[in-house]
């Protein structure tokens, strides 16, 4: 069957075909089967993401084919993510290395990052900034490369996250704008402020966890799960961001789908819960004086969580 492809075009709605056939899970990077195939295509010719249609109908030659097949069915057979296939993932515009030391980068967060964080700092004057979970580096380093002026940090409790972060940062030759360090949450970084903080923690349930498809099985735990209800972790940096925020700072964290937990253990905290383009997404936006203005709250319901730990 194989034998009838020739075209690009061909073998991207094969791909896309076999991983729809297969049952395939899709929601790392990509929600389709048929962007998967086309980066994954792409990736294998060595031809750009952004390709001209024009070039559709071209043909492959045999050995191109062979490489092509194969990285199709690794896909089917190991349930791997692509980007950990390919070796790289999209993120805000720019092109990162991922592997399985790090999740594959794809949170709503790169849409702020490619808007400016417009409203939320349309009146906020902006030269620090820290990626807290850094992962592979993709939140900070894409917050350094569009705004020139901000030093950032990135800080993750994991050796294996932060060197995959570092070889991100070269990759993207902000060297001297961002560094990258080890720190559970904000232990080691005791006296540094910032502007604005922007986080992607762990906020994935137990129970959501055991029942993921085998493509997230692929990805570190350390990076998904957070308790009972998702919030071991956020709870954590509500109640310490205050410390290290600038007077008019700003706080961004993902929670996900524990949107509504979060909101009903913290009811008088005025989350602002961010619109994207397809919709909500579980990440909200607060001011350092209201996260000073209910400390009481917070920090009651985050030693909650310490003790029954």
């Amino acid at each position: 069957m194989t034998a009838e492809l020739a075209t690009i075009i061909d073998f991207i709605r094969y791909g896309a075909s076999r991983f729809a056939g297969a049952g395939l899970s899709f929601g790392h990077s990509y929600d389709n089967a048929l962007d998967e195939a086309t980066h994954l295509v792409l990736h294998a010719l060595h031809l750009p993401h952004d390709l001209s249609p024009n070039y559709g109908q071209a043909k492959l030659v045999k050995d191109e084919i062979r490489v092509v097949l194969d990285l199709i069915e690794r896909r089917v057979l190991e349930r791997k993510p692509v980007a950990y296939i390919t070796g790289e993932a999209w993120f805000a515009g720019l092109l990162f290395k991922v592997d399985e030391r790090v999740l594959v980068p794809r949170s709503p967060i790169a849409e702020l990052i490619l808007a400016g964080f417009s409203p939320w700092l349309d009146d906020r004057h902006v030269e620090r900034a820290l990626d807290l979970c850094t992962g592979s580096g993709c939140i900070g380093i894409a917050m350094a490369s569009h705004n020139p002026n901000w030093t950032v940090d990135l800080v993750d409790v994991s050796d294996a996250a932060l060197e995959l972060a570092n070889t991100n940062i070269r990759f993207q030759d902000v060297q001297g704008r961002v560094r990258a360090i080890k720190s559970d949450l904000f232990d080691a970084i005791e006296g540094e402020v910032y502007d604005l903080i922007v986080s992607n923690p762990p906020y994935v349930t137990e129970q959501e966890f055991a029942e993921l498809p085998p493509e997230y099985g692929h990805e570190p735990s350390l990076g998904l799960v957070a308790g009972h209800d998702g919030l071991d972790f956020a709870l954590r940096i509500l109640a310490d961001a205050p410390r290290h925020l600038s007077e008019e700072g700003l706080l961004i964290v993902e929670v996900g789908e524990s949107e509504h937990a979060l909101a009903q253990l913290l009811p008088r905290v005025p989350f602002t819960w961010i619109e994207f383009n397809v919709g909500p997404m579980g990440v909200f936006a607060l001011d350092r004086r209201d996260l000073v203005a209910h400390a009481d709250d917070i920090r009651a319901a985050a030693n909650a969580r310490r003790q029954g730990a």
